[in-house]
Formats: C-alpha cells, structure tokens, sequence
C-alpha cells in the first residue's frame, strides 16, 4: 500500500519536507540559544545587583585578567586609594538629575598602582561656568575613595557630547575621551561615583549601561519565535503524514476497484 513513497516524485517530496523540518529546528533552536543567552545576561547583573553593597577594592575587579567593566561589575560597591590631581579636575556639562539640568565635576585619581581612574566626585546644578563655585578643588595627600564602579559612556549616552567644549571640560567619560585629555598612563576602564561628595554637590547613582538589564521586550520575542518555528516545523510533518494517509486510501480504493473511471 505504502509503495508509492518509492516513486520519484514521493522521494523528492519528503526529501523536501526533511529538509524544511531541519531547517526549522535549526532555526528554532537558534532563537532559543538567543534568549537563554538574554537570560542569563539577566542573571549576571540581578547577581550584581545582590552583590553590590559588598564592597571590593578596585584593582580585584578591574585587573589584567579582566580589564573592562562588565554586566556583573557594573554598580559595585569599590575602594581606591591613591592622590588627586588637583590641576586637572574636569567638568563633564548636559548631564540631569532628578529631572534638573546639571555637569559632573571629575577629578582624576592617581592610584598606588600607578594606573588612573576618573572619579566623578558630585553633580551640581546650572552649567560649568554658572556654578563653578560648587566644583570645590579635591582634597590633597593621600586619600581613599568609596564609590560605585560605573560603565565607560558612549557617543549614545544620554549627555554625552562629542566634542566643541571648551578648556578643563568633558563630553564623554571613557578611556578613549580621557586619553585625548590626559595621557596618563594605564587608565582603569570605566569610571568611580563617589559616594562621600563635597557640599554643593549630589552624589551620581549608577547608570546602567546601554542595553538594559538583558531580559527585555526582545528576549520574549526570541522566545515567541522560537515557538513558531517549532510550529511550523510540526506543521510540516503533519501534512506529511496527511497526504501520506490520502494516497494510502487512494490506493486501496484502487485495489479494490473503486477508483472513480473518467469520462
């Protein structure tokens, strides 16, 4: 009954149903690596969140094996110690807090060792030159920072600006920017928000970078997907087996003599 799948044009119909099942199942099971990957991009940074208030000294988060700050680094809570440098404190402008339009005052710290990292000690509102009273020189000598680790900004960062500022000011804060205005040796990646800030000045919360917290609109769209290609997939065996089962019964009525004579 079943001889028929033998005929060349059965063979090359289920060759072809084969192949569209793969080819579904591949692509299934791609979406789905996309979002268990989303998900545990999730898990790292809910694992930074809980293991944020442990503070940590800075150079064991940032060292030569693991030089950038990361998904699981980002907001925590770190100490570093070193010396300020008082001639070269930056304003960074067109930043908000609580709505209020503002600037970061930054002040590189010489750490003991021998990399810089950028401290952002405090907002203040108004504009560089309206306000830079509040940007108070940073304290002499040796001294050791509390803060949280923040990511390095991008061009697409909210405040950032790409260039045209004048002297002593900053548009965005990362290694590249920071290079072009102190070429220091051995920048850390990333930057510091003091948590400790002079009167006159607000603390900076932590800014979570771009990309969100990795389990997003998108990730349940991978999921969705993956899904329909398994659907679709099953959709394809189906109707296989159906139109198998129709030329199997088209067949036995053959057999039997019932096949419909044609005028």
């Amino acid at each position: 009954m079943y001889r028929f799948l033998l005929t060349p044009r059965w063979l090359s119909g289920t060759a072809l149903a084969v192949a569209a099942v793969a080819v579904c199942v591949w692509l299934g099971s791609w979406q789905l690596g996309r979002f268990e990957d989303k998900v545990s991009s999730h898990r790292e940074i809910s694992r930074s969140v809980a293991d944020a208030g442990a503070i940590a000294p800075l150079g064991e988060l940032l060292g030569p094996d693991r030089p950038q700050v990361t998904t699981d680094t980002v907001g925590r809570a770190v100490t570093v110690s070193g010396t300020f440098d008082q001639e070269h404190q930056l304003l960074v402008p067109n930043r908000e807090l609580d709505g209020k339009q503002g600037y970061y005052v930054l002040t590189p710290l010489r750490t003991d060792d021998g990399r810089t990292v950028a401290v952002v000690r405090g907002w203040a509102p108004g504009t560089p030159t309206e306000g830079a009273s509040a940007a108070a020189l940073a304290p002499a000598g040796e001294v050791t920072v509390a803060g949280r680790l923040q990511a390095g900004e991008t061009s697409g960062s909210g405040g950032a600006v790409a260039g045209g500022l004048p002297a002593g000011q900053l548009g965005t804060i990362n290694k590249a920017a920071l290079l072009n205005k102190l070429s220091y040796d051995g920048w850390y990646d990333g930057w510091v928000s003091a948590d400790s800030v002079p009167t006159g000045l607000t603390p900076v919360p932590t800014v979570q970078p771009q990309g969100g917290n990795g389990l997003t609109l998108r990730a349940f769209q991978n999921l969705g997907y993956t899904l329909e290609w398994f659907v679709f997939g099953g959709f394809v065996v189906f109707m296989w087996f159906r139109l198998v089962r129709r030329e199997a019964e088209a067949e036995q009525d053959r057999a039997l003599g019932l096949d419909p004579v044609l005028e």
